[in-house]
């Protein structure tokens, strides 16, 4: 698989990849460094599936961080609207050519370093965006599938 990378976080750009348990985001801007992201193919083998796919075919490349929230989240994905470099004025509206997916709920709370899923007010319409958890979002939990745990710090960078 290829890696994703991010380039900054208000204006973060993603190139895609994995490794053998999960996907490393190489951010460069106003935060520096790597998040490694483990991936819960237990917990949402679609939603797992489909990064993993939208990954390896380098869909994430040139894809901007489009909402960051502190205290709360970061989200991206949009590789419809999202790609660095041309206007991002609809990131946050698009996704893949492929089809939303099933939501695939668990009893994993939205807590600092979680990421889930992004999807329209649908709970079956999750597709390319996800977003990484800064701090606990309870009010989250059951209402947006759980796919990925990062597991280095330095987005918080």
């Amino acid at each position: 698989m290829r890696n994703l990378i991010a380039a900054g976080v208000a204006s973060a750009v993603m190139a895609g990849a994995a490794f053998a348990d999960g996907l490393a985001i190489t951010v460069d801007g106003e935060a520096q460094g790597t998040i490694k992201i483990d991936l819960a193919e237990d917990v949402a083998p679609a939603h797992v599936a489909r990064l993993k796919e939208l990954a390896e075919a380098g869909a994430y490349d040139g894809v901007v961080f489009h909402r960051v929230i502190d205290g709360f989240m970061a989200q991206t994905g949009d590789v419809e609207f999202g790609k660095a470099g041309g206007d991002t004025g609809r990131a946050g509206m698009g996704g893949s050519d492929l089809p939303d997916l099933p939501a695939e709920f668990s009893d994993i709370p939205f807590d600092r370093g979680v990421v889930g899923m992004a999807r329209s007010q649908s709970p079956d319409s999750a597709n390319s965006q996800f977003f990484i958890m800064f701090d606990q979002g309870h009010f989250l939990n059951g209402q947006y599938t759980v796919c990925l745990l990062y597991t280095s710090d330095a987005a918080d960078e």
